[in-house]
């Protein structure tokens, strides 16, 4: 299983009692419960209705429809392979070769099934009128923050990426409501990251978090939360198929903007394209 399943199965330990029954119960019979009405699932599961809301409300989830809408597109979509393959000493190249790329894949394909299109839109549509974005990012984070600033920067949009803790203080004060935060980070509770985020909220500026899924501070805090699978963090982590999967969903937005806003940033992004071959390729120059 992935998705949706495989996230309850990684937060089994840490629900509570009534959660767990619950959590266990729609792990242990999938099928079954996508059959079933909330109140079905309330009694199988010795709970309250309330609870099952409050359950989807953990996930990010709308309600107990959508659970049931997400499960059974899970369950139809059938992958071929159900888990990360982890690092294992003594694998071969091509064992290797072959595991990076199921990895990615299998991140991508997650991610893909994690995303609002709604939240994606209303991202698109702050990022087009945003005067001024800065993206917070620390570690593999801030390397995937500084991706989607280059890319921002190509296209005339006044960005800038910040790892460094100071730093993201100093320009979050400087922001207000007609600004924006990118706040990136894996877990969603990297404290410099969450304070960089509320020290911007306090001028007024719109934050974007982009977490693994499930409930985290980063997320509960901002305006807007997009999510990426989060089935790497049982790993030996090399937060490999967690960075593809944050660069997915930044190159998902970034072409978003330029198929929304086509005539104004295509010609923008040759024209960076242009200056660069002119500055920096004239007389032999890489």
């Amino acid at each position: 299983m992935n998705g949706i399943l495989e996230m309850i199965r990684e937060r089994l330990p840490d629900l509570s009692r009534k959660d767990q029954g619950i959590a266990g119960f729609i792990l242990e019979h999938p099928e079954r419960m996508i059959q079933m009405g909330i109140k079905e699932l309330a009694e199988a599961t010795s709970a309250s209705t309330a609870s099952i809301s409050r359950f989807c409300k953990l996930f990010h989830i709308g309600g107990f429809a959508d659970l049931k809408m997400k499960i059974a597109g899970e369950l139809a979509l059938k992958p071929v392979r159900q888990t990360y393959q982890d690092i294992v000493a003594g694998n071969s190249l091509g064992a290797i070769v072959s595991a990076i790329e199921g990895n990615h894949i299998h991140s991508i394909s997650d991610t893909t099934r994690l995303l609002d299109y709604k939240h994606l839109e209303t991202v698109l549509e702050r990022l087009a009128r945003a005067d001024r974005i800065d993206l917070y990012g620390m570690a593999t984070s801030g390397i995937v923050a500084a991706d989607f600033a280059q890319k921002l920067i190509r296209i005339g949009k006044r960005s800038q990426a910040f790892s460094d803790p100071h730093m993201q203080i100093t320009s979050a004060s400087n922001l207000c409501s007609k600004d924006m935060v990118f706040a990136i980070s894996y877990s969603g509770e990297t404290p410099e990251i969450i304070d960089s985020a509320l020290c911007a909220r306090e001028g007024g500026a719109f934050i974007v978090s982009l977490t693994r899924y499930g409930a985290n501070p980063l997320a509960e805090m901002a305006d807007i939360a997009l999510f990426t699978s989060s089935l790497e963090s049982g790993m030996h982590r090399g937060d490999m198929a967690s960075r593809i999967a944050q660069l997915h969903v930044i190159d998902i937005l970034f072409m978003g903007l330029l198929s929304g806003q086509f005539d104004e940033h295509v010609p923008q992004l040759e024209r960076s394209f242009q200056m660069v071959t002119k500055y920096r390729r004239k007389k032999g120059r890489a």
